[in-house]
């Protein structure tokens, strides 16, 4: 696994321990195929011997962990389809690049043949990543969920309780559900805002400042370019909702 320290560049701590290094032990254990690479992988764990618990999440937490909780959704509704994983690789590709996207995928193909409690696996993340790491892992779960443009309740069932494991509320969770549901819900701008339909026009201009301050792309900065990339789409659905609601009401 030639390029696997460039995919973990970001290092890693908090996932080196509790039930995701477990996960991530097997997962990328099998893929090691040299003595070098177990250095590497010994010297990684070693350097993050005496971390604060509480420090800032490192990118490479953030991606280990999007992979296995990628894993869960997948196999929300028994064995992951050709389809499905289709649809992750072009996820992938598309937010991490060819090398990384390919890493990522072979270390993802391993933690499907495990089994895998999303329930501790969320509650892990949630003691250690800050809250808007955890809106982006839910953002990203959605869009990995909607990507083929069918509706998958028993993926949603997962991500919903993966959500309340992390401590997200339900507001938050659902705000980031609506821009998907837009064809079919009229009110989404309102719940994009996490107002209700009979919010003032003031209102709505003060939800709007509150969200695009939550849903801003550089609190999550410090997980990498990769990921803050990413959440520009979820900052950009707060814009288009309250656009949206501007068109609506005839207010500038």
């Amino acid at each position: 696994m030639a390029g696997f320290t460039k995919w973990i560049t970001g290092g890693l701590g908090f996932v080196l321990g509790g039930p995701i290094g477990g996960l991530i032990g097997f997962a990328v254990g099998s893929l090691i195929d040299g003595a070098s690479d177990m250095v590497i992988m010994r010297d990684f764990q070693g350097q993050q011997q005496g971390r604060s618990p509480y420090a800032k999440t490192a990118e490479g937490d953030f991606k280990m962990s999007l992979l296995v909780l990628i894993a869960c959704v997948m196999k929300a509704d028994g064995a992951p389809k050709k389809k499905e994983l289709n649809v992750v690789k072009r996820f992938l590709l598309a937010n991490f690049g060819e090398e990384g996207a390919l890493e990522a995928l072979q270390i993802l193909k391993n933690l499907l043949k495990q089994n895998i409690d999303d329930v501790q696996v969320a509650r892990q993340i949630n003691q250690y990543m800050n809250y808007a790491g955890k809106l982006e892992l839910i953002h990203l779960l959605f869009d990995i969920a909607y990507a083929d443009g069918a509706e998958n309740p028993y993926e949603l069932q997962v991500i919903q309780r993966i959500s309340w494991n992390l401590g997200v509320s339900t507001l938050d969770f659902n705000a980031m559900k609506a821009p998907y549901t837009r064809t079919k819900d009229v009110n989404w701008a309102y719940t994009a805002l996490e107002i209700k339909p009979n919010a003032t026009d003031a209102e709505i201009k003060k939800a709007y400042r509150e969200m695009a301050k939550k849903y801003h792309p550089d609190t999550v900065a410090n997980l990498g370019e990769d990921v803050k990339k990413k959440a520009t789409e979820k900052f950009r659905a707060v814009n288009e909702a309250y656009e949206e609601l501007k068109r609506m009401r005839g207010f500038k």
